[in-house]
């Protein structure tokens, strides 16, 4: 609170009142005038220190700071600070009552408006005004200080706020931790708006004459400058904001004046223009007097302007605060765009310039959108060439920002400054910007697209202009071969969908003209010249599948956004139109461009894509029958034409989808499908027949053995959709890969899709599996599922290494499916049916993965070409794809208790080692497994480290002594800081964990095997307290006994505790404190030996902290009882620190002996 002076401004002859000393904050405290804000608890407290310090003197009408009688009691008024915070009143009324006080008093409503600043900085300390007309401008300097009393432990701060010098005094304790600016919570969540507001209006409302006055701004601008420069961050950031906003308030004034000034010029050149008489000179006289009026006020004003920006925003625009920054590059940005004449020239455009380097992405975002405001307005950006040329390059880097929203509004800057400033971009510039449409984040790639559709695919002018020979589609045409162009050019020929995804919002009607590019692709190069090449057509039909799947399906693909988008009423109305379209159109179209492109496998297999977009109902039609029939049979010669598995599948696919039972034409699919799938049995039992009519069992022609690899791949890919059960297909797979088991020579073109198909036939019979199902099925199905498993098992050791990988997969899957079936509710089958794997099967898994993933294959150095480098290259991604995905299956097998959780010990010592290969599954797998069981999770945590460490010991010679500094405990001490990093920061959440570490890794040094509770106390947590605090002799003494403790050990543990608490003992009952007493005897022997015990354990901490393998949160006490855990919380910071310096010896300790 302000105490005011008891001499006026109006009285400069009287002396200064209540001159402080200015080296004893004390004189602000001891003066009578002054008082504490925020210590004030009563009524009648509050009502004395506002007549003291506010001096509220206002008129009867005046509604906010009179006391009014309601209901019988009396109201008090409240200050600025709380109408201000609470908002609840409009603004315009708390300005004009403030404005009806300073007429009647300026001075008290003068102390009341510096008084709202300083408790809008949450300063809860006092304030005082002292005058300073009679002080020399020397004295008056000297009192400019902002000192810390070191004996009251006080900070305080004078400064000028003309015509006082205020002193403001505040506990050291309460700086920077909180203010109305940065709280949070409903009540102060608009505090910044309404703290803004009132500025503004307050400009406003004294723009006609107190504006001017020569006492209010400069008694604000003052008091601002001083509060900005201090070194509190609550005075910088909240007098800061409040100069800048002035400034803006003071701005909007200036273009007021100036606007009324050209007004009075006009007025007044139209009367001089009249020639004669008194009356037009009299008029004349009042106009030449109002323009003087407005210059002399627009004076007034920009040396307002110069002061506050000169005073505030060159001191605070680079202040170590980044919001300060932020918002001095805010307002500089609005006071460019709002006055360009006095503010958009180089002289502040650097300001903005320089702040795009800000190491801060607010302060770098608040630039972007500055300038965007700028750059939008054609008329201002011819003025900003040199800006323009000095940081475009940095401007076209920020797309690259590592925050999200800087390089959306910096994409779309550069679209502003590529719509309105000519050539101000590169081509090559141009073309690093198009490829931000492949980007993961949708927000840029979206900003991207529509650079990339305005700036190359859109031109002014194309409705208009027709090609010749175009037709209806010439201006989509050229639109459709700049985009296919633009995609061939690009290189990323698999990123299709995202490029569609980002010019979705931008050219959805260009994309969504099906009929174009389907004419495209049907025309003839015969009758037109201007046919597309292969690779065009390629990409156009690839082109074609993304924009059918973005509108029908609605949302990002794969890998652009977090989850699929919610779709409003509106957007879900336009999808199902879309999908109208899409299948009135391609019902007709698509079996002419099968028929046409029947033998391009990846056209084909792009086109089969479409159907499972189409709206099924629209079949109903009669007419469109006919193009049903067309399409059923271009599908069975595909099927007939391809070996392609990508082909096959969506052929396979394709029939899935219209064999739906709910609509009209599943009788007639469901004809073409078994006819097609007897023709494809029909010629796999010819193939075998003849194979195993052969005297040696084996077809060594390539001919016999291509076709029978078609005729597998393509039962194989109809199995995997369709039900084949009927046509037995199990004995037909199972006599080929039991022939492979005893003689080992099939070809792995027959043997893979053999065990594709055997694979599928078993789920399909473990589908049909229903309540009723008869006991013999059940054993006939379970005797096959052994025998799947046995042959799988079998074909882990094959020597193809395409065979090994397939069927490690297959039982992968297999096992995680048979553990967790449901089986239709049918318990019997569940029972018969289940399958866990054994020891020996978990360790051949895990062998497997030790053998294949994780050992790396010696490289021979080859001098290689660059195409066979880039070939190389591409074989080792290739590789490195199928080790992760073999890793993941054995990884779910380990997450969803298949195999038991300590076999990811062995995965988990190599996660440092292959971080950059397979961290992510790893480390997911160890989320994964804490999620399902916290303590199991941390004893494979633990297991891993000892074998490591184990393996450490056996490895070092056994005359000498564990090498703590060669590289493999370095790697394990690397790999325990790992784990400990998963446990996070939330003790509560990983106290059962940390807890299980400490009984099963530390506690293993002091015991042989658990020991039972005694009392209130678990007996191994009292050896292990003791140790900590024991020398090496007396450590020796307790592991000697027989597992009791001596009355010593128990007193000194006791003691120990007590002193760890709170700083007091405990309240205990009678009978506790003569269960007590030796421990209140020996308490203060403890107290003097126990710092000599820490000093020794301090330096042989210091020198065996390096080797520490496990780290553990501290902060905790552990107590352990009858398998329970119970947290005692540590109050102390320093107990903390003892307690894990404690336990960091004996972790180590604890290892050597291991």
């Amino acid at each position: 609170m302000i105490a005011e002076p008891n001499t006026a401004s109006n009285l400069p002859s009287q002396k200064e009142n209540a001159v402080h000393d200015e080296t004893a904050p004390e004189s602000a405290v001891q003066n009578g005038s002054s008082v504490r804000n925020g210590n004030l608890k009563t009524p009648s407290e509050k009502r004395k220190v506002r007549e003291q310090c506010e001096n509220i003197k206002r008129n009867s009408s005046s509604s906010r700071r009179v006391s009014q009688l309601q209901n019988g009691e009396v109201v008090e008024a409240v200050t600025l600070f709380e109408v201000v915070s609470m908002g609840k009143r409009a603004m315009q009324s708390v300005v004009d009552d403030w404005v009806e006080a300073y007429k009647q008093d300026r001075n008290v409503a003068l102390l009341d408006l510096i008084n709202f600043f300083i408790q809008c900085s949450g300063c809860q300390g006092m304030v005082t005004a002292e005058m300073f007309q009679s002080l020399h401008k020397k004295d008056v300097m000297r009192k400019m200080t902002e000192t810390f009393d070191e004996e009251t432990g006080l900070q305080y701060k004078k400064f000028m706020a003309y015509p006082w010098i205020l002193t403001v005094t505040w506990p050291v304790d309460t700086d920077n931790k909180d203010y109305p600016l940065i709280r949070t919570g409903p009540y102060w969540k608009k505090f910044k708006a309404n703290f803004c507001e009132f500025i503004a209006v307050l400009v406003q409302q004294c723009q006609c004459n107190i504006l001017y006055d020569s006492y209010l701004m400069d008694t604000i601008i003052s008091l601002l400058t001083g509060l900005a420069d201090s070194m509190v961050r609550a005075f910088r950031h909240t007098s800061t904001l409040a100069a800048m906003k002035l400034l803006t308030a003071v701005v909007s004034v200036h273009l007021n004046l100036d606007v009324n000034k050209h007004n009075a010029e006009r007025l007044y050149e139209v009367e001089k223009k009249r020639t004669s008489g008194k009356r037009t000179n009299y008029r004349l006289d009042q106009l030449e007097r109002k323009r003087k009026e407005y210059e002399r006020k627009l004076l007034e004003i920009q040396n307002m302007m110069n002061a506050i920006f000169k005073g505030t925003f060159l001191n605070r625009y680079r202040d170590v605060i980044p919001e300060i920054r932020a918002t001095c590059i805010e307002e500089i940005g609005s006071w460019i765009k709002t006055y360009p004449d006095g503010f958009l020239n180089d002289s502040y455009l650097k300001y903005i310039g320089w702040m795009l380097y800000d190491k801060q992405a607010e302060v770098r975002l608040k630039c972007l959108l500055g300038l965007q405001g700028i750059y939008s307005r054609k008329e201002l950006v011819s003025r900003m060439d040199l800006f323009t040329s000095r940081f475009k390059d940095r401007i076209v880097s920020m797309p690259l920002d590592k925050d999200h929203e800087v390089a959306v509004q910096a994409m779309k800057l550069l679209m502003l400054m590529s719509q309105n400033c000519e050539d101000v971009l590169s081509t090559e510039d141009c073309e690093t910007l198009y490829q931000f449409v492949y980007t993961t984040h949708r927000p840029l790639a979206v900003a991207a697209g529509e650079f990339l559709y305005k700036r190359l695919l859109s031109h002014e002018g194309d409705e208009e202009v027709q090609p010749e020979g175009g037709g209806k589609f010439g201006a989509s045409t050229d639109r459709l071969k700049r985009l296919i162009s633009f995609f061939l050019e690009s290189e990323l020929h698999k990123h299709v969908a995202y490029l569609i995804d980002s010019l979705w919002d931008w050219a959805g009607k260009f994309l969504k003209d099906w009929e174009c590019m389907t004419t495209l692709l049907l025309k003839n190069a015969e009758e037109d010249g201007e046919a597309l090449s292969d690779a065009h057509e390629s990409a156009l039909i690839e082109i074609i599948l993304a924009t059918v799947r973005e509108a029908a399906e609605g949302h990002p693909p794969v890998g652009r956004g977090a989850a699929k988008k919610i779709l409003s009423v509106k957007e879900k109305k336009i999808q199902l139109e879309d999908c109208t379209k899409i299948t009135e159109h391609f019902i007709m179209v698509l079996p002419q461009l099968l028929a046409k492109y029947s033998t391009d496998a990846q056209k084909v297999a792009n086109l089969l894509q479409i159907p499972q977009y189409y709206d099924l109902d629209v079949y109903r039609m009669e007419h469109l029958r006919k193009h049903l029939d067309a399409l059923l049979r271009e599908v069975k010669d595909i099927v007939a034409k391809h070996s392609d598995m990508s082909v096959l599948e969506a052929s396979s696919r394709t029939y899935y989808i219209l064999c739906s039972e709910e609509i009209a034409i599943y009788s007639q699919v469901d004809r073409a499908r078994t006819q097609l799938i007897d023709e494809l049995m029909g010629q796999l039992n010819q193939l075998l027949d003849g194979f195993w009519q052969k005297e040696e069992g084996f077809c060594t022609d390539a001919g016999e053995i291509s076709q029978m690899h078609s005729a597998l791949r393509r039962v194989a890919a109809f199995h995997n959709a369709h039900d084949l059960t009927k046509w037995n297909l199990y004995d037909k797979t199972l006599r080929l890969l039991v022939f492979e088991m005893e003689h080992g020579s099939l070809p792995v073109l027959m043997i893979l899709p053999a065990l594709q198909c055997m694979y599928f036939s078993l789920l399909w019979q473990l589908t049909a599996v229903s309540e009723n199902s008869p006991k013999e099925t059940l054993f006939t199905l379970r005797r096959e599922l052994r025998c799947f498993s046995q042959i799988c098992m079998c074909f882990l050791h094959h020597k193809e290494k395409d065979v090994r990988e397939k069927a490690f997969m297959i039982l992968c899957d297999w096992l995680l499916i048979l553990s967790h079936q449901d089986s239709n509710n049918n318990e019997e089958a569940v029972g018969l049916l289940d399958y866990l794997p054994s020891t020996s099967l978990q360790e051949k898994l895990l062998l497997f993965i030790q053998k294949h993933v994780f050992m790396e294959e010696e490289e021979e150095s080859k001098d290689l070409t660059e195409e066979e480098d880039r070939k190389d290259e591409s074989c080792k991604l290739d590789d490195l794809h199928k080790k992760r995905s073999l890793l993941a299956a054995y990884c779910k097998l380990i997450v969803y208790n298949v195999v038991e959780m300590s076999a990811a010990a062995e995965i988990y010592k190599y996660y440092v080692k292959t971080y950059n290969d397979f961290g992510d599954i790893i480390k997911e797998t160890l989320s994964k497994t804490r999620h399902n069981n916290k303590i199991q999770s941390t004893k494979t945590l633990i297991l891993c480290l000892q074998q490591l460490f184990q393996t450490h010991a056996e490895s070092q010679d056994s005359s000498s002594s564990v090498d703590f500094h060669s590289a493999s405990f370095t790697n394990m001490k690397e790999l325990a800081r790992r784990f400990s990093l998963t446990f996070g920061w939330d003790q509560v959440k990983s106290r059962e964990s940390v807890a299980m570490i400490h009984k099963y890794a530390y506690l293993q040094r002091y015991i042989a095997e658990p020991l039972p509770c005694r009392g209130d106390e678990w007996q191994p947590l009292i050896w292990y307290r003791n140790s900590l605090l024991a020398n090496e002799d007396e450590e020796s003494s307790v592991l000697g006994s027989s597992g009791e403790l001596s009355p010593v050990g128990t007193s000194k543990m006791s003691s120990f505790k007590r002193k760890l608490s709170n700083g007091s003992l405990p309240v205990t009952s009678q009978t506790e404190a003569e269960g007590k007493a030796p421990d209140l005897q020996c308490s203060s022997q403890l107290a003097s030996a126990e710092g000599k015990r820490r000093k020794r354990l301090k330096s042989r901490e210091m020198h065996l902290q390096e080797h520490l393998p496990f780290l553990c949160p501290g902060g905790l006490q552990r107590r352990y009882c009858k398998d329970e855990i119970k947290t005692e919380d540590v109050s102390k910071k320093s107990q903390a620190e003892d307690t894990t310096e404690d336990v960091d010896v004996d972790v180590v300790s604890a290892d050597q002996d291991s």
